[in-house]
């Protein structure tokens, strides 16, 4: 089995891990737009606190796994990139703005895929070219031009400056911020008493957690063949459409077994609880939201260094420097186009 190539160990992690992420989220409906939208507009904050759950969980088995030498975090790309605050701010707030007007971020698109939502495959394209454009295309120059993104050797997070400072174990610095935040979302009544949701929230988090503990098992294990990465769902779109029409451009990766795994365990999620239907656009109006809002997804996420899913689960996991600022900048960036909204469907 050890004898595969780089490739395909890290495609199939993806892909596995990307299967169980893709069930956990539609059965615990896990959705970030969503947990924004019930607790500014619904007085709802039972969504925004599965946050809690979810990144809890991912902060105490990741520095835990680190602390045991099963986790590389600082060989991340949150780690290794110093971090910028003009790109965090503006990449969120771009992609946060599209996200409303989509009405779905990246992550939550191929969730809904899996249940046949085909005006999510609409947003996934869209999202997966704007992004190359940005990344790779005639955007590029422009966007390292005004965001350069410079490598660094010093670890970019929180709880391994306090490391350099202390000479103490990072995980002192994570556990409590970890124990906390699991403690602050179990306080809200109807999320305590409801443990399916709250058990679909631990394994989401194990699945953010475990995608940098079996990225930096592998790239030990070939020789840094495999990078040190976690979920993120901007550049990893492209990637894989690339990838599943080619079998080439950068071949078979880690991103690419998440993208398709994710869209396997949502189908297999939607088929068990007999959701699974097939769902089109039918307001001209809302298509042009989406290609506009999947656009806006796509340049921001590539700018921000990541999306809803990549810098306010993977990177918070981390506990970076920039994932605070890329998730608070998306936050408000959401809530200024779900407002804009709002008051254009109560002028209609």
């Amino acid at each position: 089995m050890w004898d595969l190539p780089a490739p395909v160990l890290a495609g199939s992690a993806g892909l596995l891990i990307g299967i169980i992420l893709g069930v956990a989220a539609r059965m615990g409906d896990f959705c970030t737009l969503g947990a924004i939208e019930s607790a500014a507009y619904g007085g709802d904050q039972r969504r925004a606190r599965l946050w809690g759950v979810v990144l809890g969980v991912a902060i105490l088995t990741l520095f835990g796994a680190e602390a045991l030498g099963f986790a590389l975090i600082s060989q991340s790309p949150y780690h290794q990139i110093a971090f910028n605050p003009f790109a965090a701010i503006f990449g969120g707030l771009l992609f946060g703005y599209g996200m409303a007007l989509a009405g779905n971020c990246g992550f939550g698109a191929l969730v809904r895929l899996g249940g046949g939502d085909l005006r999510s495959f609409l947003i996934v394209m869209i999202m997966a070219i704007a992004g190359f454009i940005t990344l790779a295309g005639p955007l590029s120059p422009l966007r390292v031009a005004l965001f350069p993104e410079v490598e660094t050797t010093v670890p970019q997070g929180f709880a391994h400056a306090f490391a350099r400072m202390t000479d103490l174990p990072p995980l002192l610095f994570a556990a409590p911020i970890g124990l906390g935040l699991i403690w602050v979302a179990v306080r809200h009544p109807d999320l305590r008493h409801n443990r399916a949701t709250i058990g679909w929230s631990v394994v989401v988090g194990l699945t953010i957690a475990g995608a940098f503990i079996a990225t930096s098992w592998l790239y030990r294990a070939t020789l840094d063949a495999v990078p040190v990465e976690g979920f993120t769902f901007t550049v990893p779109l492209g990637r894989a459409i690339l990838y599943l029409m080619t079998a080439s451009a950068g071949g078979l990766n880690f991103a690419v077994g998440s993208v398709v795994g994710v869209v396997l365990g949502a189908a297999l999620a939607a088929a068990w609880r007999r959701r699974f239907r097939w769902e089109a656009c039918e307001d001209p109006r809302e298509l042009g939201r989406q290609v506009a809002g999947a656009s806006m997804m796509g340049v921001g996420g590539v700018i921000a260094m990541g999306c809803s899913v990549g810098q306010g689960a993977s990177a918070m996991a981390t506990l970076s420097y920039s994932a605070p600022v890329v998730f608070l900048s998306i936050v408000v960036g959401a809530l200024i186009g779900l407002r804009q909204l709002l008051r254009g469907f109560q002028s209609v």
